[in-house]
């Protein structure tokens, strides 16, 4: 007597497979592209300053059931270690400062402008187009405004023999215009400038 065997994956296995074959789905109807954008501003001590704002994202098409997706805009100033990240409601890092597109100050190392108080995890420091509590990086077209509302406690730190500069893109009351560039992810175009690194050099 031949016995046969049907052999029937467990609930978790299924589950499993069920979410492997969707994230294939999902990332084979997706375009990815790369932001960013590069303009000069002052830094608070008030030195010209490159700036530069990048990002990433995935855009589905207007029939499909997921919603375009971008990672946090990485936020850098010339010359500086310091890397600022904005969030939106859509990224679990995000803080709860603010709605929208932003980035919490750090306790001991911000403080707020004009007001000179310290700023902390409850203060939003950067603000992408902040007067869309629901804008989302995703839905970003060229054009943005960055408002900058915090200054660095010390624009620079001692270790042990060196500096490292800790500055930032100045505050200011009124936010600042950026256009970005949009690229298809792995082209040529799709990677921002360098900074240049001469002028740190003279500092």
């Amino acid at each position: 007597m031949i016995v046969s065997r049907i052999c029937k994956p467990s609930p978790g296995v299924t589950r499993l497979l069920a979410i492997a074959g969707l994230l294939v789905l999902q990332s084979g109807c997706a375009s990815y592209y790369s932001h960013y954008a590069m303009f000069p501003a002052e830094n608070s001590r008030g030195e010209v300053r490159s700036v530069r704002l990048s990002w990433q994202s995935a855009e589905y098409p207007d029939w499909w059931f997921a919603s375009d997706r971008a990672t946090p805009i990485t936020l850098e100033t010339q010359c500086s270690e310091r890397i600022w990240r904005l969030h939106d409601a859509s990224h679990a890092e995000a803080g709860s400062c603010a709605p929208g597109i932003r980035a919490c100050g750090v306790s001991g190392s911000d403080r707020k402008v004009p007001e000179g108080t310290p700023a902390g995890a409850e203060d939003t420091c950067l603000s992408v187009n902040p007067s869309n509590p629901d804008a989302r990086i995703a839905d970003m077209t060229g054009k943005l405004e960055l408002l900058v509302a915090c200054e660095p406690v010390s624009a620079v730190r001692s270790e042990e023999e060196d500096t490292v500069n800790l500055d930032y893109i100045r505050a200011s009351g009124v936010p600042y215009i950026v256009y970005s560039r949009k690229a298809p992810r792995g082209s040529f175009h799709a990677r921002p400038p360098k900074f240049e690194s001469a002028v740190c050099d003279d500092d």
